[in-house]
């Protein structure tokens, strides 16, 4: 492999940076994916890749970003880039509130239309899939996953790996980062939140599984990982952590 092509690692699914751009597989999801991404684009939206269309191997191309990930289970993000990420997931709901494709379309969670109290999520917005230029949140990345959903699942996910919520950081500590959330997001509560997240990461657990049933190869390769009993255990050790999160609110 030429010192100009590289597999980025993390991401469902194979992913390659070949020079300046992002090489990626496509699936039956790629057309809905491409048209959010587009949008966005026209909006104005920063922080995200720009989509360049697909290369002769029929891979999607989208603008390599600068920067560096987030090794979520040995770094612990500063606040600031905790409210930065946050304040850009509002921004983007905000911005994709009113794309609204009609008719059922073909997302990677499967064929579905757009119910009244939803919007296009990322579905994925967890710390690794986040972007860092010299101390601060420039990006997100991996929209394969993207499709209906509310915005409270969006804000949930991103508080597991975020604040995090996945693994035990103190009871203090985590209802502190807490509060930033809620307030850079500025729509629920504390409460309601942790309440979002057990919801949001049992189905994530339960996504997993039908992904590995469907035959997804992306998502299959979780399984490399432990998925979907990974988080169905970490699920668990967060009920368990839940009351002395909600006491220190």
């Amino acid at each position: 492999m030429s010192d100009d092509v590289e597999h980025l690692p993390g991401a469902v699914g194979g992913v390659l940076r070949v020079g300046r751009t992002v090489r990626r597989p496509t699936g039956p999801w790629t057309p809905a994916v491409h048209g959010l991404l587009d949008h966005l684009a026209e909006a104005g939206l920063g922080g995200l890749p720009r989509l360049q269309g697909l290369d002769e191997e029929g891979r999607e191309v989208l603008s390599y970003v600068e920067g560096r990930g987030v090794p979520v289970d040995a770094e612990v993000v500063l606040d600031s880039v905790l409210v930065e990420a946050v304040t850009w997931l509002r921004e983007f709901h905000d911005v994709v509130e009113d794309y609204r494709p009609e008719g059922e379309l073909p997302w990677r969670g499967g064929t579905r239309a757009l119910a009244d109290d939803e919007i296009i999520c990322h579905h994925d917005p967890g710390a690794y899939n986040w972007i860092i230029q010299s101390g601060h949140f420039v990006a997100m990345i991996d929209w394969d996953m993207a499709g209906p959903g509310r915005p409270i699942e969006d804000l949930a996910f991103l508080a597991w790996t975020g604040i995090p919520l996945y693994r035990d950081i103190g009871a203090a500590e985590t209802a502190r980062r807490l509060e930033l959330l809620v307030d850079a997001y500025g729509e629920w509560g504390p409460m309601r939140v942790l309440e979002a997240v057990v919801e949001r990461m049992t189905s994530a657990s339960d996504r997993i599984e039908a992904g590995i049933a469907r035959g997804d190869a992306g998502i299959a390769n979780l399984q490399k990982v432990g998925e979907p009993q990974r988080t169905r255990d970490r699920v668990a050790a967060f009920r368990e952590r839940l009351p002395d999160i909600e006491a220190a609110l």
